[in-house]
């Protein structure tokens, strides 16, 4: 069976958000898939980079250098435990979901945070290892979020703008960098403005994706695709 990593950033169980992912962890492990969940929140992960992501002594102690000093760390097997156990989660992952709120157009701080700790350099990507040669090529990516705007406001044109412009610094400046390829995001639009209905339709549609989730084939990351 396959691996999935759902990494979740809610604070609210009972919300959309919630109820999306406890869906994805239904519909996948009846599919047979071990479906793994770090639940920021839940599990206080913290979002900031800094020197105590090293065990031990720096590389450079005279000037901190974050991207340099997790390197040297990652090699050396010195990253700080909750980093390592992370990176474990990805490593073992076919397939990584990102179940979360768009927050100012772009994923809660927490998230980004997981991100910027567990994504580094060694691990994730090795320059000039990055794009289709990144680190974690053989692996999948899907964003699964929900908005406060309507689609009409998210599309090209209108006043928050296309919402594939958001996704380019998401899906290709973090998942494209790292090898990853990207599945088509999965975007529940303004869920707090809709009936109870509406709201069990968005989970409905949501199972009904991921019951053929597997044959489908990744975004063309290019430029094209995000500025078309």
């Amino acid at each position: 069976g396959k691996k999935v990593l759902i990494v979740y950033a809610h604070q609210e169980p009972k919300s959309l958000n919630g109820s999306l992912k406890r869906v994805a962890v239904e519909e996948l492990s009846k599919q047979g898939c071990t479906v793994m969940v770090s639940d920021l929140y839940a599990m206080q992960f913290e979002p900031r980079a800094t020197r105590n992501d090293i065990v031990g002594c720096l590389h450079n102690s005279e000037e901190f250098n974050y991207g340099m000093e997790t390197w040297e760390a990652y090699k050396r097997g010195s990253l700080s435990k909750d980093v390592i156990e992370e990176q474990k989660k990805v490593q073992e992952a076919d397939l990584l979901i990102f179940q979360f709120p768009l927050y100012w157009f772009s994923m809660p701080a927490i998230m980004k945070g997981w991100m910027d700790r567990v994504l580094v350099q060694g691990f994730a990507h090795e320059f000039p290892n990055c794009y289709d040669s990144g680190l974690l090529k053989n692996k999948l990516a899907l964003f699964s979020f929900t908005t406060g705007g309507t689609k009409e406001m998210y599309a090209k044109g209108s006043i928050s703008g296309d919402i594939r412009y958001l996704l380019w610094p998401m899906q290709h400046g973090i998942m494209h960098f790292c090898g990853v390829k990207v599945l088509a995001p999965h975007i529940c639009f303004a869920p707090e403005y809709v009936s109870e209905e509406k709201r069990m339709e968005m989970l409905i549609a949501w199972a009904e994706r991921l019951k053929t989730l597997w044959e489908e084939k990744p975004i063309n990351c290019t430029p094209e695709w995000y500025f078309k």
